[in-house]
């Protein structure tokens, strides 16, 4: 079985460590663990690996968040897969900070990279992974906050949290959205 994980971010060493580019961070400490590496291909960063006879294809788009759809679209098609077997991981301004929900399908919810792959598809029937980012920004200041780094109240928190994501992506894999959703989402 063949599946496409796509961690969405921004290239650029100026949008590295922020909210936004949480997608790319799962996905990098992902490598990390596997000891995979990274190799710029069409549209994207591109690695992968095999876990429980699983393939995983793992993508990081590298056409800016609001064009996400295109490194998606590509890649579905390039390796045959089908959009029940795609996860989408992205930060999520509308759950606290910490919080982790795997969705089978949804709306956009205003997010950019999210209405990009949506509209290149033509559905919302990919599974996502929401990472909470909380919403501790002033009204209009939407887009400072999703392009700025954790907060040091944050921090120490994130290597768990990314473990966690790693580990629903790998349950996502093995026993499918509905049972990650049931061990996971609390």
């Amino acid at each position: 079985m063949n599946y496409l994980i796509v961690g969405l971010g921004n290239i650029g060493p100026e949008y590295a460590d922020t909210r936004h580019n949480i997608g790319f961070m799962i996905l990098n400490e992902m490598a990390r663990q596997e000891s995979l590496k990274f190799y710029s291909m069409r549209l994207a960063y591109y690695a992968e690996m095999k876990y429980k006879s699983r393939n995983l294809f793992l993508i990081k788009p590298t056409t800016y968040m609001n064009l996400s759809g295109k490194a998606v679209g590509y890649w579905m098609g390039q390796l045959k897969i089908p959009v029940e077997n795609v996860l989408v991981l992205v930060d999520d301004i509308a759950l606290p900070f910490g919080t982790l929900r795997l969705k089978p399908k949804g709306s956009a919810a205003g997010h950019n990279g999210l209405k990009h792959i949506e509209a290149t598809l033509g559905n919302n029937e990919y599974a996502r992974l929401r990472f909470g980012v909380g919403d501790d920004f002033p009204k209009g200041q939407q887009v400072n906050y999703v392009l700025d780094g954790f907060n040091k109240d944050e921090l120490p928190a994130l290597p768990e949290l990314i473990d966690r994501s790693i580990e629903m992506v790998k349950s996502f894999v093995t026993i499918g959205t509905e049972l990650t959703m049931t061990r996971y989402n609390k």
